[in-house]
């Protein structure tokens, strides 16, 4: 059996009550988590240790936090207040782990579902998301990451065009695969907007609500978003259910027939702040 789970977000203790929830066994199930694997939650070093140990089981995708993790490690980035970094910064096998979350994937199609942690923007197909993807997981593993790290942060370019190359193009991508969340008409991504979901600010879309998005009709898994919460259609899954704030931590079967969906209370505590 084939499942999505929602940000973890270091809660380790909630994603093991989840996977019991479900039964998973790792010799007969496949998970896929959506992103944002680590950071606020209290057990962020644990959830990596975890999932790793699932081995081929476990499909792991990168969210913002994760990504936010590797410029810390790397000087790119200074740890805020609210991070809950230190376990793995601090791990004397950190490199290790760092090495590890470098091999983690940015987007994956399987059972008739696209992957990814916020969204994809409206100008992409299925076929160019995972070109893009692709890109960046090449870049993740390559020698080039530190340099790319310290031109990764800003808004821009804000909207998709196929000239984008380089540092651009990457930044775009990424941006659009773990921030998105609205978008203007013409596909402009907005990241001023941060809350919200029901009543979008004037003259923005919901990313999947864009018109004229390209995947339409191509069922999308995602994260990223807690106060959207959970949201089902039937090419529409969006699975961060606030675990690190109090809410549920969740999980959907995907393997064929009726959809099965699983959710756990989130008893760990948010990171102060």
């Amino acid at each position: 059996m084939d499942y999505l789970i929602g940000d973890v977000q270091g809660c380790c203790d909630a994603l093991d009550r989840l996977l019991d929830e479900i039964g998973y066994s790792p010799s007969r199930d496949h998970i896929f988590v959506l992103g944002d694997l680590v950071n606020r939650g209290p057990r962020s070093l644990a959830t990596l240790r975890r999932l790793r140990g699932l081995g081929d089981s476990a499909t792991c995708l990168l969210g913002n936090h994760d990504w936010h993790l590797l410029a810390a490690a790397h000087g790119v980035r200074p740890v805020h207040a609210t991070d809950t970094l230190d376990d793995i910064l601090g791990a004397p096998d950190r490199e290790d782990w760092l090495e590890w979350l470098r091999g983690r994937r940015m987007a994956v199609y399987a059972h008739g579902w696209l992957m990814l942690h916020a969204g994809v923007a409206p100008q992409w197909d299925l076929a160019l998301t995972l070109e893009l993807a692709g890109e960046v997981e090449r870049h993740l593993k390559s020698e080039a990451l530190v340099d790319f790290l310290h031109v990764m942060y800003g808004n821009e370019p804000a909207r998709w065009d196929a000239s984008l190359a380089g540092a651009g193009r990457l930044r775009f991508s990424v941006n659009a695969m773990t921030r998105i969340r609205f978008v203007s008409a013409d596909g402009t991504l907005d990241f001023q907007t941060k809350d919200g979901s029901a009543a979008p600010p004037p003259g923005l879309y919901r990313w999947f609500d864009a018109p004229g998005r390209r995947t339409a009709g191509v069922p999308i898994a995602f994260g990223h978003w807690s106060t959207l919460g959970f949201t089902e259609r039937d090419d529409l899954l969006g699975l961060d259910t606030g675990c690190v704030w109090g809410g549920r931590l969740s999980a959907v079967r995907i393997d064929g027939g009726r959809r099965e969906v699983a959710q756990v209370v989130c008893e760990e505590a948010q990171a102060p702040g």
